[in-house]
């Protein structure tokens, strides 16, 4: 189990940041960007088994620039609710809530070397981090609702990144993601027989065996990356 804890970014804007600490010496640190629900139990999962693959875990709130204490689920109510705090949080003037994950990168090098991951418009974050922020080896993304669309696709990375997608994915259409590998074939590309949201177990788009693959891959990654 982590434990929330305050950071500050550049502005001077403090925001909670959920860490969970690896039980022995950490290999590196795994920043962890929330999907548009918040850093809710799920997110807070995801960071324990980072945690527990030896990484300490860093979950910054990127909703907190708008509302505080975001902790959604995931009814058909909470996704309006979080798509009308994700629409919010982009329509801030730049650098907006980069400025919170840079903060987050600088918390999480402590312990060492720093990758990202992030799901649904973490995804995306993670991606713009990859090609904007400093302080960062490797980047994860999954599913990034819109970082196939083509003002994303024209970003250059500044480190290596493995992105995974769905097939089934009705958000991020096929031939988007064909583009963004074209575009990019320094980028790791990995697609499932899966739909948006297959990584997270609460969701009714679960996939177990893409979870699992994935999950795999990205330990891969960061093992040969952050350490």
């Amino acid at each position: 189990m982590g434990k929330f804890i305050d950071l500050q970014a550049a502005d001077g804007l403090r925001f909670p940041t959920y860490i969970a600490e690896p039980s022995g010496k950490a290999r590196g640190a795994v920043v962890v960007l929330q999907e548009i629900f918040g850093v809710n139990s799920h997110i807070r999962s995801v960071a324990d088994g980072y945690a527990a693959d030896g990484y300490l875990a860093v979950a910054p709130s990127t909703f907190h620039r708008v509302k505080a204490g975001v902790d959604l689920g995931y009814t058909g109510e909470d996704v309006a609710a979080g798509a009308a705090l994700k629409a919010q949080v982009e329509a801030l003037p730049a650098p907006g809530v980069l400025q919170d994950i840079g903060a987050a990168i600088q918390h999480a090098a402590q312990a060492g070397k720093v990758g990202i991951v992030g799901y649904c418009w973490g995804g995306l974050l993670t991606w713009r981090a990859a090609c904007l922020l400093d302080g960062l080896v490797a980047a994860a993304p999954y599913y990034g609702g819109g970082a196939t669309l083509p003002a994303e696709i024209a970003r250059q990375t500044k480190v290596p990144v493995m992105a995974h997608f769905g097939d089934k994915d009705t958000h991020i259409p096929m031939e988007t993601v064909e583009a963004f590998r074209m575009a990019h074939p320094e980028v790791e590309v990995h697609v499932y027989s899966a739909n948006h949201g297959f990584n997270c177990d609460q969701r009714g788009s679960y996939d177990e065996p893409a979870a699992r693959l994935a999950k795999h891959r990205t330990l891969a990654f960061l093992r040969k990356h952050v350490g």
